[in-house]
C-alpha cells in the first residue's frame, strides 16, 4: 500500500525534527521536512497528501505560502501551525480554506496527530462516496444502459431527458419485460434527487391487506403483529423517489387513500395521528392500459390525473428493428465474459431467426434465450438450431397489435410455417387451406420462402 506523504514545513529545525519523529511513528506515514517556503514549492512535484506550514517562515508568510500551493494543488490540505494567537490570523487563514489551524504548545504534536487523522479518514470517505456516485451514475446511464439505436428508443431518451430536468411525476407504460424499472432507476439517478433514496414497490406482489402498511407505515400496537413502529415507503423515499411498479394492481379503496396522500403531500402512519411532510417524486408502472382501467371503472379517473405526469411508453422489443441484433450482441459478450466462453459470434442464418421473431416477452426473453443459445453452440458460434424460442404469450402477443384480417393471416401462417420447419404441405393440412394459397403469399413475398 502506497504511503501517506505529509511535507513539514518548519524553520526551527528542532521543532521540525519533534514533529517529524511523532508523525513518523505512523509507519504509514512518509514524513519530508522543509526549512523554507521554497523548499516546500520546489518539491511539490512529489505530489504531497497533506502540508503542514509554519506561518511565519523567513521567506514567506504562511497566508502566501499558501496561496502558492494552492496554485499548484488546489486540493491538497493545509494545516497551520504558528507562535500566532491572534484569533484574526486563525479566522482569515481558515477562511482561505486550511483546513486546521494549531498554535504552537505543548499539546500541539497530539492535536496535529489526531487533526491529520481526522482530515485523512474524511478524505477517504469522501473518495469512497464520489466512487460509489460515479459507479452508480456509470451503471443507470440510459445512453449506456439502455441499450439499442432505434427511432422509438431514441425517442424514449428525448423524454427521459425532460424527466430528469423536471421534478414531474412518471407514467411509464409497456409490455412486461419492455424495462420500465431500469428506466425509472435511470431517471432518478441522473435527477437532482440522485443523492437520496430510490425506493421501489412491487404493487402486484404486496398482499391486499398489507398494502397500507407497505406504503404509508403502522404504529406499534396498530393492529395484531404491528409489534413495533414501523417505517413506510414514502416515509423512507422522502426527499427522493418511490417507484410503484403494476400500479394498476391497487385496489380502489387503496387508491383513494393514495390520492389524498399525493393531494396533501403528507402521510400518517397507521394507527397515528402525526402529519409527516412528503417531498417525493412519484414514479409509476404498468403494463396495462390506465385509460382503459378507468373507462373499466377499476382505476379511479382523479388519481389518474395525479399519476399520468409525463407519460414515457416502451416500445415492444418487436418494433425496435436491428436492436435486436444490438441487444443479442450485448447479452452475449456480459454472458461469454461472466461464464469465460471467449467470443461468441452469430452466423447470418441466427441473426435472421432473431430477426424474424415477435418476442412476447420482449427484452427479458431475448436475454435468456441469448444466453441459452450461448451455452448450446459450438466453436462459439451461434447457429440458427441454437436459438430456442419457448412463448407462453402466443396468443396474447397475437391481438396486441390492431393489424388487418390480411396481416393476421400472414402471421399465423408464418408461425406455423417456422413450427413445420417450412413444411408447406403439413402447414396447410394443420390449418385446413390451400397449399395453393400459401405459395401464391410467398411469391408474392407476404411470406418468407423457408
Amino acid at each position: 500500500m502506497q504511503g501517506y506523504k505529509i511535507f513539514i514545513v518548519e524553520d526551527d529545525p528542532w521543532y521540525g525534527k519533534i514533529l517529524e519523529h511523532h508523525l513518523s511513528l505512523n509507519p504509514d506515514y512518509l514524513v519530508s521536512r522543509f526549512e523554507s517556503g521554497k523548499a516546500c514549492l520546489d518539491s511539490m512535484h512529489l505530489k504531497p497528501d497533506l502540508i503542514t506550514i509554519d506561518f511565519s517562515l523567513p521567506d514567506l508568510t504562511g497566508d502566501k505560502l499558501y496561496k502558492k500551493i494552492r496554485e499548484i494543488n488546489p486540493q491538497v490540505p493545509v494545516i497551520v501551525i504558528s507562535s500566532q494567537e491572534k484569533i484574526m490570523v486563525a479566522v482569515n487563514m481558515l477562511k482561505m480554506g486550511v483546513k486546521d489551524y494549531l498554535v504552537k504548545d505543548d499539546t500541539t504534536k497530539d492535536l496535529l496527530w489526531n487533526s491529520i487523522t481526522r482530515i485523512r479518514e474524511n478524505h477517504s470517505l469522501k473518495k469512497e462516496v464520489e466512487q460509489l456516485r460515479e459507479e452508480l451514475g456509470q451503471k443507470y446511464s440510459f445512453e449506456k444502459n439502455i441499450i439499442g439505436q432505434s427511432d422509438s428508443l431514441k425517442k424514449v431518451f428525448s423524454i427521459m431527458e425532460k424527466a430528469i430536468k423536471a421534478n414531474i411525476n412518471v407514467s411509464i407504460t409497456g409490455e412486461t419485460g419492455t424495462g420500465k424499472e431500469l428506466v425509472a432507476k435511470a431517471i432518478h439517478y441522473n435527477s437532482n434527487r440522485k443523492k437520496k433514496n430510490f425506493v421501489e414497490v412491487n404493487m402486484a406482489a404486496i398482499p391486499k391487506e398489507l398494502v397500507e402498511s407497505e406504503l404509508f407505515g403502522h404504529e406499534k400496537g396498530s393492529f395484531t403483529g404491528a409489534v413495533a413502529r414501523k417505517i413506510g415507503k414514502f416515509e423512507e423515499a422522502n426527499g427522493g423517489t418511490i417507484f410503484l411498479d403494476e400500479i394498476a394492481e391497487m385496489d380502489l379503496s387503496m387508491q383513494s387513500k393514495m390520492l389524498r396522500v399525493l393531494q396533501e403531500r403528507e402521510v400518517v402512519r397507521v394507527g397515528g395521528n402525526e402529519k409527516i411532510k412528503l417531498d417525493v417524486r412519484l414514479i409509476v408502472a404498468t403494463h396495462k392500459n390506465l385509460v382503459e382501467e378507468v373507462q373499466q371503472g377499476r382505476f379511479r379517473e382523479d388519481l389518474f390525473f395525479r399519476v399520468m405526469g409525463l407519460p414515457v411508453e416502451l416500445p415492444p422489443l418487436r418494433q425496435r428493428g436491428n436492436d435486436i441484433l444490438i441487444l443479442a450482441r450485448h447479452f452475449t459478450d456480459l454472458f461469454s465474459k461472466a461464464n469465460g466462453l471467449g467470443n461468441v459470434q452469430f452466423s447470418k442464418e441466427a441473426k435472421d431467426k432473431l430477426l424474424s421473431y415477435r418476442y412476447p416477452g420482449n427484452v427479458r426473453e431475448l436475454k435468456a434465450v441469448i444466453e441459452l443459445a450461448a451455452v448450446m453452440c459450438s466453436d462459439n458460434i451461434i447457429q440458427a438450431d441454437d436459438i430456442t424460442f419457448t412463448s407462453i404469450k402466443a396468443n396474447e402477443d397475437l391481438l396486441s397489435e390492431v393489424k388487418s384480417l390480411r396481416e393476421y393471416t400472414c402471421d399465423i401462417i408464418d408461425y406455423y410455417l417456422k413450427k413445420n420447419n417450412g413444411d408447406v404441405l403439413a402447414t396447410a393440412k394443420m390449418l385446413d387451406i390451400g397449399k395453393s394459397t400459401i405459395y401464391k403469399m410467398i411469391k408474392n413475398g407476404e411470406l418468407k420462402e423457408m
